[in-house]
């Protein structure tokens, strides 16, 4: 194109630009122009930021338990079988033959070393790695074509409870606290339970508030590691305790008046008297002794043969007891960073898979079954919204030289169990051997947009002003999984 004919394009085409521009201003001064959807953000009382507040919609779940297996666990040895996996035993990846992946090259496809088997009425297969969550397939709904945007731990984490594989990101929980509050103002809206052997990889961020108000960040505590310094101090008695606080409450109160709309003022006053009120009902919350003997043993908080199995089996009754009193979003993590000394930290199953899932399982599969069991005989799941997840699934392959899988978020599963979901279901799939999701790809978008939808929040509207931007949970992604509501 010579000179001259490239000048008169761009003359055109900025004559066609600025008529779109005017047009545009005409249609906006007559009201014309399509409206933006209006932000839809909870209306916060400083005073009472945990509050109850009304959804978007009609809500089918009140109440969120997400269980959250830390390091990876691998779908291809749990709930996702691939009958092609065991013919092609010892085959290469067709295609991948030479596949590099996270940690390196890959060896040949390698079929799980725990035997399948249909559960249920509805024939679902799941591993024996996990028998008793297995027995419970009739009640879950599976999506088994998650898909990732990292193979890293930490991100992959952040990813998953955040929306962002960055750092300073709001969590799920605190986003659903911070749009609906809670039903019991006496005990944390948010409570992240973490693994008796320490936090995940990623630490905080998985139940932070990024950007949100701090208020809203989840609040920490295991069976093994109640909150510190809750006990009335030595010498004073219950009822001299009450006394104080009221006094302290007529005081702060006319400190309040005078400062009528300092929101921090009000903010930090709450904040202090619910640390008040958890003086007293945290410890009733947490004090397993109150539980039945066949509780326990159904748990298996009484194996005195696998002590940590015991000690996760207490943070399970401690999730069902949380989410009895109304705690809006309870993250319960299986697995951590830290070991703390206590063999295998997490289901990262890089070099011996077997000998590390071996002692996984059992760890999770009792514990969490009955959690599950007790929630649906208490009625706890006609309200309560059921997630399990890790940070991304593991490869068909075995890597070369190891025996074990490596990082592969291209396809894996999670499950939800409860209020508005159908059960027994199956969502998407993975190809034969578990490598790529390909039926119905959804993603940890999608899965968050839909977790959202079940507590009656639309995610494309609860949005939270930060740096420029209207940030959300779905960032601009996210489709709400419609086939798999009840």
């Amino acid at each position: 194109m010579n000179s001259f004919l490239a000048r008169r394009k761009f003359l055109t085409d900025a004559a066609t630009g600025l008529g779109g521009i005017a047009l545009a201003s005409l249609l906006n001064d007559q009201n014309l122009l399509a409206a933006a959807p209006k932000p839809l953000r909870p209306q916060i009382d400083p005073a009472h930021p945990f509050a109850s507040r009304p959804p978007h919609h009609k809500a089918a779940a009140k109440n969120v338990l997400v269980i959250f297996c830390a390091g990876a666990c691998s779908q291809v040895d749990t709930f996702d079988y691939k009958p092609d996996l065991i013919k092609r035993d010892g085959q290469p990846l067709p295609g991948a033959e030479k596949l590099v992946t996270f940690q390196g090259e890959q060896g040949m496809l390698t079929k799980s070393p725990w035997t399948f088997r249909p559960r249920g009425e509805s024939g679902k297969m799941v591993s024996d790695l996990l028998p008793e969550l297995g027995e419970l397939a009739d009640d879950m709904c599976f999506i088994h074509s998650l898909t990732g945007k990292t193979n890293t731990h930490g991100p992959g984490e952040n990813f998953m409870s955040t929306g962002n594989t960055l750092d300073g990101f709001p969590s799920m929980g605190a986003w659903t606290t911070w749009a609906l509050g809670t039903e019991n103002e006496n005990l944390p809206a948010y409570v992240a339970i973490s693994d008796p052997r320490g936090t995940p990889q990623s630490s905080v961020n998985n139940w932070g508030p990024g950007f949100l108000p701090a208020a809203f960040q989840g609040t920490e505590f295991n069976a093994t590691k109640p909150l510190n310094n809750l006990q009335i101090p030595a010498g004073i008695s219950a009822k001299k305790d009450q006394a104080t606080r009221q006094y302290l409450r007529r005081l702060n109160q006319r400190h309040l008046e005078q400062f009528p709309g300092d929101s921090e003022l009000a903010a930090r006053i709450s904040s202090y008297e619910l640390a008040a009120r958890m003086q007293l009902s945290v410890p009733q919350v947490t004090d397993l002794t109150t539980e039945s003997k066949s509780t326990i043993r159904a748990y298996g908080a009484d194996d005195a043969t696998n002590p940590l199995k015991a000690k996760f089996a207490n943070n399970c009754i401690l999730a069902r007891r949380l989410i009895e009193q109304g705690v809006r979003f309870v993250q319960l993590f299986n697995g951590a960073y830290q070991t703390g000394g206590e063999g295998v930290s997490n289901w990262d199953g890089h070099k011996k898979i077997v000998d590390q899932y071996n002692q996984h399982g059992p760890v999770l599969d009792q514990p969490c079954a009955a959690l599950l069991r007790d929630m649906k005989q208490r009625g706890l799941l006609e309200e309560t919204l059921v997630v399990w997840v890790t940070e991304f699934g593991r490869m068909p392959t075995f890597q070369k030289g190891a025996s074990g899988r490596d990082h592969n978020p291209e396809g894996f599963t999670a499950w939800m169990m409860g209020a508005g979901v159908k059960a027994p279901f199956t969502y998407g799939a993975t190809d034969e051997f578990s490598y790529r999701a390909i039926e119905d790809v959804a993603t940890v978008y999608d899965l968050h947009a839909t977790i959202l939808h079940l507590l009656g929040l639309n995610h494309e509207r609860l949005t939270y002003y930060y740096n420029g931007f209207e940030r959300r949970l779905t960032d601009v992604h996210g489709h709400v999984i419609k086939d798999i509501l009840s």
